[in-house]
């Protein structure tokens, strides 16, 4: 988003967000990941993206019951977050290529790995809870 902002800005895509929601979304973003890890914590139970095959238990109360995946959900919102601050429309282009990413290559294997553990109780979850919101 930076290097976008950056070299390839187009000025009739500028825009002033208003302070007030770049700093709500600021907040949002970062009280969706904290949700997450202490939703994880209080279950006892791995936060570590890069070893799903630790998890202990499989955490659907809380935030879970909202999005699967809370914390990708706040990364994504402080994406949003710094694209009103950069106040460069053509930077939000980087928004559909993060989602593509994480859904190829984190959140697909980390499902994966959570039917392999938690068989029909996570398809079951599946079913219930949205994958972002």
């Amino acid at each position: 988003m930076w290097v976008i902002d950056r070299y390839l800005s187009v000025e009739f895509l500028a825009f002033n967000a208003p302070k007030w929601i770049i700093i709500l979304t600021s907040i949002l973003g970062i009280v969706c990941i904290a949700l997450g890890v202490i939703q994880f914590s209080v279950k006892k139970t791995t936060v570590n993206p890069h070893k799903p095959q630790d998890s202990t238990s499989l955490v659907s109360s809380g935030i879970y019951s909202i999005s699967r995946n809370p914390m990708y959900l706040g990364m994504l919102i402080l994406l949003v977050f710094y694209g009103l601050f950069l106040g460069d429309g053509l930077v939000f282009l980087m928004l559909p290529v993060f989602i593509w990413y994480m859904n190829s290559f984190q959140i697909k294997p980390e499902e994966e790995m959570m039917i392999e553990l938690f068989g029909d109780e996570y398809k079951d979850y599946q079913k219930k809870v949205r994958r972002w919101m």
